[in-house]
């Protein structure tokens, strides 16, 4: 069997209303996710691109959060109208949806690399 050609992670991770760092589920991202597998159904790419329910991707105050993979492509503040414009520019064309891109420089993560980081979050010590 092949492999899917792209995996779109959506936030559906759940906060208590008025959270100060925010809640994609609450920003609507059950909705985005059930717009992608429907997008995905109706344009027969189901087996070839697959929307999948994620936990959360600590990128909360950008809610509703989704990740397009292989690309690594962070996008925030989806909206279910949002999904037609990533799913045919970005997915299918290869264009970033740039107004919806959550910029690397925003991104809260901590690069493998950081020679600042040491002990139990400095990463792993040989290549993965």
């Amino acid at each position: 069997m092949a492999k899917f050609h792209k995996h779109i992670l959506v936030c559906t991770h759940e906060r208590a209303v008025g959270n100060s760092r925010g809640c994609c589920l609450h920003s609507d991202g059950e909705k985005v996710l059930e717009a992608f597998r429907k997008w995905i159904a109706d344009h027969g790419f189901r087996r070839m691109i697959r929307a999948n329910r994620s936990g959360c991707l600590d990128q909360c105050a950008k809610g509703s959060v989704v990740v397009v993979y292989p690309d690594n492509v962070w996008y925030g503040g989806v909206k279910p109208s949002d999904v037609p414009k990533i799913m045919q520019e970005h997915v299918l064309g290869g264009r970033l949806v740039e107004n919806l891109q959550i910029p690397d420089v925003e991104l809260t993560g901590i690069p493998l690399d950081n020679p600042s980081i040491e002990g139990e979050n400095a990463g792993p010590a040989a290549p993965l």
